[in-house]
């Protein structure tokens, strides 16, 4: 009888993952295949401009015209109290900042919500971002402005694209996209990721007027989290959309566990 029920039964991680990771919603067939298109064009528009950023930053040309412009404007309005605030901003969305809220955030959600698939596609994605800027970063051997009119210490690790933008992006974006894709009105996804938009352009703007980026490399990282953003749509609808009528992993897995 007990081999029975140990043939019969579960495993230990299949109850875990049943009960804390699998994570399924219910929608029409169109508006699934309405996610996978936004995660397709997110994916392809953010590939191709960032495409079209490195190509320039390579061949210095195209989207590299920008760079100095910016550059000499922000170094016209520096002051002490902004400096301040741009140093602030620098230090949250920095290597050490932007971590201990990522990990409060993850471990926060993952209680609050009893359930990991979020907390555990919002760390992934943070991870794969900073995988990707390690990689480009060194493939592409970018310098960065000159040291002596950095703000906040020197730095002469490779400039393109930027680690602190880079982050900023894809925490604020993909969270933004986590947390409101299961509301049905609209209006708190556009007040979401508006409020995302805001939040990226503040970091960006704060490394390019501490001196340590180049107006490319912000939107080279700009790029990149659009590709990240749509890999993680992509991945979540997978997972996590169903059309009513279709089985659900629990259901499956009963079935598996019981069979007749």
């Amino acid at each position: 009888m007990a081999d029975d029920r140990s043939e019969n039964s579960p495993g230990r991680w299949r109850v875990f993952h049943e009960k804390f990771v699998v994570e399924e919603r219910f929608m029409s067939a169109e508006a699934r295949k309405a996610l996978y298109r936004t995660a397709a064009v997110l994916m392809a528009v953010g590939a191709i401009l960032f495409s079209l950023a490195l190509a320039g930053v390579l061949q210095k040309n195209g989207l590299t015209v920008l760079d100095e412009p910016v550059r000499t404007w922000l170094l016209g309005i520096r002051s002490g109290p902004l400096t301040a605030v741009m140093i602030f901003l620098a230090i949250i969305f920095g290597p050490i900042g932007l971590p201990i809220i990522v990990l409060i955030v993850t471990v926060a959600w993952g209680l609050a919500a009893k359930h990991a698939w979020r907390p555990i596609l919002l760390a992934a994605a943070m991870l794969t971002g900073v995988a990707l800027a390690q990689i480009i970063g060194r493939s592409v051997g970018r310098g960065r402005p000159p040291v002596d009119l950095m703000l906040f210490g020197q730095d002469t690790t490779f400039s393109f694209p930027s680690g602190h933008v880079l982050g900023a992006s894809d925490f604020l974006l993909v969270t933004a996209f986590l947390v409101f894709s299961r509301r049905q009105s609209t209006w708190p996804s556009v007040v979401g990721f508006a409020g995302a938009v805001v939040g990226i352009f503040f970091a960006a703007i704060s490394r390019l007027y501490l001196g340590y980026h180049w107006t490319t490399d912000a939107l080279a990282s700009i790029f990149i989290s659009f590709v990240v953003l749509g890999g993680v749509i992509m991945l979540d609808t997978w997972r996590t959309a169903r059309i009513p009528g279709e089985r659900v992993t629990g259901e499956l897995s009963k079935a598996e566990a019981n069979p007749e």
